[in-house]
């Protein structure tokens, strides 16, 4: 068992995917976690799966994190903070200036307060589907605050795999309003076109709608609530975009006339750049080639591709799979760095698999 750099009891408030997964990765590494649910049904449910226990008299917690949904979780916060006086209190929600606000407007001990934000999750939420490794990697947001009480947020951080990231709550928001929160207004409104489409177009579906419509099945309830506690900073980007949907109409009403055609391009080009902008594996800005590979859909197939793949001793940066209604095959969408392109290429050419495409 991994020793864990976090010290004494934690109780966790909220059992859904966030808390239960916190109490199982804490578990693991020999934490005392305590579990705290309004409903006694979530609460049961996440002890019997092992993320931690019921509250005891005598617990004594130096961390608590509530996970709870943002329109509740100043006052959850609050209430905490006022039950255990000498705890370090933080929360998970996806938006931070409000919550602060709230605090400081109903006199709570914020100087025990450190607001925190994991950018991690799974499509299906609850205790049954907590995990103690969805905070592998990911990046996880520490808010300002007393240096002390950071260092345990940090040292959380570093218990669950994730990357601490400092930022203001300001910043904060700012930043996912970009990243998380418009993206999922974007592909909710590409979706809503889909639900009066005729059944014929729905079937040519390919992955680049999949892809962009993925996070439109996202629970309704609760993006109303980040949406609406973020609300500043998405409607100044949503703006941004109909400014740049009136120029594409603009255009596209005309395409013949002067300059239209160039407008669409560098729209277009600016896509590219944006595009180049979002960090690659582990955190690094690398532009990664693509080899796009056939795989017919017989059991033992894409194992034996991933497996030979390996053999050439290059590494697989990311994996994509797609797969078209009646079709007797798949695409694996490949990716590696770019010196190491040709060579894989040239060995599974060699072993027999048809390469459907490269791209950078």
């Amino acid at each position: 068992m991994a020793r864990s750099r976090v010290a004494g009891q934690v109780r966790i408030v909220g059992t859904g995917l966030l808390g239960a997964s916190i109490g199982h990765a804490l578990t693991a590494r020999g934490v005392d976690v305590i579990l705290h649910d309004t409903s006694r049904s979530n609460l049961q449910l996440a002890i019997d799966y092992g993320a931690g226990r019921a509250a005891a008299e005598g617990d004594d917690p130096a961390l608590v994190i509530v996970a709870v949904p943002p329109d509740v979780t100043a006052d959850v916060v609050a209430a905490e903070l006022e039950a255990w006086p000498a705890a370090t209190v933080t929360d998970v929600a996806s938006v931070k200036s409000g919550i602060l606000h709230e605090l400081e407007a109903a006199g709570a001990d914020v100087a025990r307060y450190i607001g925190s934000h994991p950018l991690a999750g799974r499509e299906r939420g609850g205790a049954i589907s907590a995990r103690a490794d969805i905070f592998m990697g990911r990046p996880w947001v520490i808010g300002d605050g007393d240096e002390v009480r950071r260092s345990q947020i940090e040292d959380l951080v570093i218990d669950l795999g994730a990357v601490s990231v400092d930022m203001s709550a300001g910043e904060h928001d700012a930043s996912v309003a970009l990243v998380s929160h418009v993206p999922q207004v974007v592909s909710t409104l590409l979706a809503r076109r889909l639900a009066g489409a005729p059944e014929q177009a729905v079937g040519l579906a390919g992955q680049g709608l999949r892809d962009t419509t993925r996070i439109a099945s996202s629970n309704p309830e609760l993006w109303v609530q980040i949406l609406a506690a973020n609300a500043t900073p998405i409607v100044e980007i949503l703006r941004a975009y109909r400014g740049d949907l009136d120029a594409v109409l603009a255009a596209l009403e005309a395409p013949d006339a002067p300059g239209a055609r160039r407008a669409i391009a560098e729209m277009l080009a600016g896509g590219n750049a944006g595009v180049a902008r979002i960090p690659g594996k582990h955190g690094q800005s690398k532009h990664f080639s693509q080899l796009v590979i056939m795989v017919d859909d017989r059991p033992g197939e894409l194992a034996r591709l991933l497996t030979e793949i390996g053999e050439a001793n290059v590494n697989m940066e990311d994996l994509r799979l797609e797969h078209s209604p009646g079709a007797q095959f798949g695409l694996a969408e490949i990716s590696v760095l770019p010196e190491v392109e040709e060579r894989l290429a040239a060995e599974l050419e060699a072993r027999g698999w048809k390469i459907a495409g490269a791209q950078e």
